[in-house]
Parts: structure tokens; sequence; C-alpha cells
């Protein structure tokens, strides 16, 4: 196969927390910052709530949206009573990730040990649009891009990335599949 060209891939960036703003928000910084670097478009940063319907609402818009590719959320993947990132996102989900909290939490435990079982970082297809929700910190941040989502959103990352299966994702949708009847993202 001849040398691949770079291909920019377009993401949004979710915030998710009670506290924080642009002003202070390191892990979003730490994405956004990542993103750019690699040559990739940012097209929108937020900040949201731990509230499941801002989540939802907020990444629905997105991943109808044809200019966004990809969105990662930081953020709420936690135990506590206000930690409702993965129950505001998995619901959206079309087809679900596994692989990539499985080497989240192989990549987070060689930085933290056992407490990389305190997070329940997921991804999923939203729409033809991937999504990532990721703890909060920005070390989980910089685990999770530097070692994976980078290679996966470069089309020179062989022997398979996410850019090359982009224009296919909704091959579902083309044979008149789609979401079951009375599928419902209401909280």
């Amino acid at each position: 196969m001849a040398d691949r060209s770079f291909i920019p891939v377009r993401f949004a960036v979710l915030t998710v927390s009670d506290s924080r703003t642009l002003d202070d928000d390191k892990s979003g910084d730490t994405l956004a910052e990542r993103i750019e670097a690699a040559g990739h478009q940012l097209i929108d940063r937020a900040i949201a709530p731990d509230e499941i319907k801002r989540i939802r609402d907020i990444v629905s818009a997105w991943c109808a949206d044809s200019g966004i590719d990809a969105v990662i959320s930081t953020g709420g993947t936690g135990f506590t009573g206000r930690d409702v990132t993965p129950e505001a996102l998995e619901p959206l989900f079309d087809k679900r990730m596994d692989g990539f909290s499985h080497l989240f939490h192989r990549a987070s435990f060689d930085k933290i040990g056992t407490s990389t079982i305190q997070s329940r970082a997921t991804a999923g297809l939203v729409d033809q649009t991937f999504v990532f929700v990721l703890p909060g910190s920005p070390g989980a941040c910089r685990d999770a891009w530097d070692h994976i989502l980078k290679d996966q959103f470069d089309y020179r990352h062989m022997p398979c990335n996410f850019v090359e299966i982009m224009p296919r994702l909704d091959e579902h949708l083309q044979r008149g599949g789609g979401r079951p009847p009375g599928f419902s993202t209401d909280p």
C-alpha cells in the first residue's frame, strides 16, 4: 500500500463538572491541546453540569452535526451520586466499543495501579459519531489520547484505524436499519 496522507478529524470536547469553567478546565485543555497538536480540528467545546439531560442534549446535538466526527467527554465517570456521564451517554450508543474500556484501564493501570477500577470509562458510536467518555483528570485524558485515540484517529496508523472506517459507519442505515421502533433517549 502506498504511503497514506494525514486526514484531519473534527472533534468536540465536553467537560462534565459542577465546578469547572473554561478558565480552569485542565482536562478539557489537555484534550484540546492534544487534538490540535495532532493536526485535528477542535470544532466545539463546552462545559455541562453533572445532569443527565444536559449532558445528553449537548452530545446528541454534536452527534447530529455532520461537521463533527468524534466527541470526547471528560468527567462524571466515577461512583459518586453526581457521576452520571455513562448513564447519560450509554443509552445513546448505537454500537458499544467494549475494547476502549479495556485498553483504557490497561494504560491507566500502568500509571495509577488498581485505582483505575474506580473509572467507568466507556465509548461507542452515536449516529455515526465516535463518542468517548473519559474520567475528569488531566492524567486520564493524557492516557486515553496518548495510548489509544492518537493512533486510532491517525489514518496512517496500521494495520487499521477509525479514520479508514468512518465513510462506512452508516452502512446499516443504507440497508434500512437504524434504531429500533420505540427507541427513546429520554432519561
